[in-house]
């Protein structure tokens, strides 16, 4: 053997000839290696690094045994699905009662008036108020089995959080909580020469003895809030803690489709939810006393009541504008250059898992961008509908906070899947929740077979839902027998056990020519023009194209269209034949980068749901809202509304089309 004479002359030298080396070289230069030296050290040291994933992120779901192709999140590993996270906390009473323990009775909920500072109430004070109402229903007669719901008609504000409970008026509703003296006429004037089942109209704002006369001359009680709270204290009866399976809020659907349906949600299936995104975050994203949430989604939405601190929740929409307005102040060359080049260099990190705020393009480049929503932000979270690819990776980079992608509905709680921490990547809405399985079934009419990894998207788990109110025919067409929900959206599994949502099997249409259009998919694709804030797609089995209603963005229209040498103010531009032009050209290109097909192309109908260019276009002046009743509460577009509404325009596109 050859080694130890290789030992032999493998000399170590003596520490006296290491010296006498160094002394060899000049002081500048042993200077330049001690900072080299430092500056490795210090890097190697500082260094982002990537988020250790709570499962492998190559395989992010597992197929369950039994051969219905159902999976469920690797988050879990191999074990039961998850109804609760702490045991102290299995409904929404005993949630409460521990962040009372948890945070030593600290600061609960938090209002404010403009540019005034928020004022505070503790746990215990939140309490005892919610105890107070609760006593005051139970003294009017409300019980758990006898009239047992409360209604709330009112926007967002700090005193619905004492209550728990629906927010339609209800036909068995004999309580309804009201904000504003409007809203109490409005009732009034529904139940007015009518038989109801209204005693009792609680409302948070002042109110004159007029508003009070007319209640009463429709046999109904008008009373403050604070009155409310004052029956409760005279009357006070102590609270009967609920157990996991009752009832907890009836929250309707959004109703894009047809009339809302009140889902029977209990306490088990919102804690299951709350406790499941919990458990996916825990170590990469940990909550504290210390935490805090912005309540601005409407709390009719069950993505807004499951939300937790510090998470910014969001929906497309939002982000849509934040986007437009980064990059419409990029208005020159070379500011749009900066940009995509400190975007890209962020971009690299997030492919290697990192999420961070604090490299050099977060300080010179994306600053202004954190700052603008708080800068203490820890997580983003959208839901609620389809979110852009280009838009939510730009957006992940520009904010560099964790920011995750989920999807749901109002039948499972709120979520069903999301993002897993560390796989920034977009394109798809993640694993299974680790309080559900997701199957997908056979849509036989629309070619998604469920052994080739596509089909409609089922869900069963603790947080699925009991049914919708008095409605067991509606219920029985979303719940299986197996206690599955059938969502109505097409999925598809990605090689890594991820699920991305490509189609809605509801919200499809047949032209005359026989193909199949998601019109969903395409207005997504339209709202990235920098010119436009909202589309509407419409087609129908009696025409061979499609057209589209378009609301121009306020914000940027005017600048856009000055650009192409159009001026003029919003409501001018919007009336501009040359605007409509140029609009429908920018469509055009932005729907040929991606993908969408001139009718002139097709030559079969063999694949279902293509995705079409628009033929023409009208502009709207007036944003699609809650208010015009051309959005749901959780602002997603009302499709029969909107086609009724927009019947002349629609009638008159095609009348051109045709000429």
């Amino acid at each position: 053997m050859q080694t130890p004479d290789l030992l032999k002359q493998l000399r170590i030298p003596e520490l006296s000839e290491v010296r006498d080396y160094l002394r060899s070289f000049s002081t500048h230069t042993l200077v330049g290696m001690g900072a080299l030296t430092a500056a490795t050290a210090y890097w190697l040291a500082t260094r982002p690094k990537a988020l250790k994933p709570p499962c492998d992120l190559s395989m992010q779901s597992v197929e369950l045994p039994g051969g219905e192709l159902a999976r469920r999140g690797a988050v879990l590993n191999g074990g039961a699905l998850l109804s609760h996270y702490y045991e102290d906390a299995k409904t929404m009473y005993e949630c409460f009662q521990r962040g009372l323990r948890e945070s030593n009775d600290g600061p609960c909920l938090g209002a404010r008036k403009p540019k005034q500072p928020y004022e505070w109430l503790k746990f215990s004070e939140v309490i005892e108020r919610a105890e107070n109402l609760g006593s005051a229903f139970l003294h009017k007669g409300h019980s758990k089995s006898y009239d047992p719901y409360i209604g709330i008609f009112s926007q967002n504000r700090p005193e619905l959080r004492f209550f728990c409970t629906g927010r339609r008026l209800h036909p068995c509703l004999s309580t309804v909580v009201c904000d504003v003296p409007e809203k109490v006429r409005l009732l009034l004037e529904c139940v007015s020469g009518r038989q109801h089942s209204v005693k009792t109209l609680i409302l948070i704002s002042e109110f004159d003895e007029d508003l009070q006369t007319r209640a009463k001359q429709s046999g109904i009680d008008l009373i403050s809030l604070s009155e409310a709270e004052s029956i409760g204290r005279a009357h006070r009866q102590q609270p009967v803690p609920p157990r996991p399976d009752d009832l907890a809020i009836i929250c309707f659907t959004s109703g894009t489709t047809g009339n809302p349906k009140g889902a029977m949600l209990s306490h088990r299936n919102i804690m299951s939810n709350v406790a499941a995104f919990t458990f996916v975050t825990k170590s990469s994203c940990p909550l504290s006393a210390a935490d805090s949430h912005i309540s601005y989604l409407p709390l009719a939405h069950m993505f807004e009541r499951v939300v937790q601190p510090t998470i910014f929740p969001v929906v497309p929409r939002l982000l849509n504008r934040m986007y437009d307005k980064i990059y419409g102040q990029a208005n020159t060359p070379l500011k749009r250059h900066v940009l995509e080049f400190a975007f890209h260099r962020k971009l690299a990190e997030m492919r290697n898992g990192i999420m961070r705020r604090d490299s050099i393009w977060d300080k010179i480049i994306f600053k202004k961008v954190q700052a603008s929503v708080g800068g203490c932000v820890r997580m983003m979270l959208t839901g609620a509908a389809p979110v852009s690819e280009t838009v939510l990776t730009f957006l992940r980079a520009a904010l560099g906070c964790q920011f995750y992608e989920g999807y749901g509905q109002t039948e499972c709680t709120a979520g069903s899947a999301t993002t897993l921490p560390g796989d920034w990547s977009a394109g798809h809405v993640g694993a299974p929740l680790p309080c559900n399985d997701v199957k997908l079934v056979d849509v036989v009419e629309m070619n998604y077979l469920a052994a080739n990894g596509e089909g409609e998207v089922c869900v069963k788990g603790p947080n699925v839902f009991r049914g919708y109110l008095k409605d067991p025919e509606k219920t029985s067409e979303a719940l299986d027998e197996g206690g599955w929900v059938h969502t109505g959206d097409i999925g598809r599994w990605l090689p890594n056990g991820s699920l991305k949502i490509v189609d809605r099997k509801k919200h499809i249409f047949k032209l005359a020519q026989g193909e199949y259009i998601a019109p969903e998919k395409i207005e997504n694709v339209y709202i990235r023009s920098e010119a436009v804030v909202q589309a509407f797609v419409h087609g129908d089995s009696l025409q061979a194209c499609l057209v589209a209603i378009i609301v121009p963005d306020p914000d940027f229209l005017p600048s856009w269209a000055k650009k192409r040498g159009i001026e003029g103010n919003y409501e001018e531009l919007c009336n501009n034949k040359e605007v409509k032009k140029a609009i429908l050209e920018d469509l055009l290109k932005i729907g040929k980068e991606s993908g969408l097909k001139s009718f002139e192309q097709v030559s079969s109908a063999e694949e279902p749901s293509e995705m079409f260019l628009v033929k023409d276009i009208a502009l709207h002046g007036e944003m699609f809202s809650i208010q015009n009743n051309l959005l749901t509460p959780t602002l997603k577009a009302k499709r029969n509304e909107l086609r009724n509404h927009f019947r002349a325009e629609i009638d008159q596109l095609y009348s051109h089309i045709h000429m």
